[in-house]
């Protein structure tokens, strides 16, 4: 009996110094949260609100190649397909759009998200970034369309 009270005295005094040497953090619960990132909607203000302004690169040949470079950068293609002809997400090469094919409604999907998958990506890309997108998007099944499907 006298052993087992030994081990136990051991064993809570060994507790006890383990408690207090565990970092101040976790003994005031500081630890940094992490920061989600949404997806879909974000609800409140919008934070690259500059939709309502005409796009500054609009018929842009060069801002069309950039965005372009940027629908492969960030996979868009991997849910609008290729050349944005379609996938799981819908095409971008139709003439009708649920949420409207004017530029500032194609650059308020892109940066806001819409429900059912499209991402929000206001905080992933300038708005210059979002206007080569637009430009781009805009460009498909036109004459100045870079690289066009074969």
């Amino acid at each position: 009996m006298k052993y087992l009270a030994t081990v136990f005295a051991i064993a809570m005094t060994a507790a006890a110094a383990c408690r207090d040497e565990r970092p101040a953090d976790i003994l005031t619960n500081t630890a940094p949260v992490p920061v989600p990132t949404a997806v879909g909607p974000v609800p409140g203000p919008v934070r690259n609100d500059v939709s309502s302004n005409a796009n500054p690169f609009s018929q842009n040949r060069t801002a069309a190649g950039e965005g372009k470079r940027l629908f492969n950068r960030f996979n868009c293609a991997g849910c609008h397909g290729d050349h944005g002809g379609g996938g799981m997400g819908p095409s971008l090469r139709d003439e009708d759009w649920l949420f409207g094919n004017a530029d500032a409604q194609i650059f308020s999907s892109i940066s806001e998200g819409r429900g059912h998958g499209m991402p929000t990506w206001g905080s992933k890309l300038s708005p210059d970034q979002t206007w080569q997108l637009v430009t781009y998007i805009k460009s498909l099944r036109t004459s100045s369309e870079p690289q066009p499907p074969s």
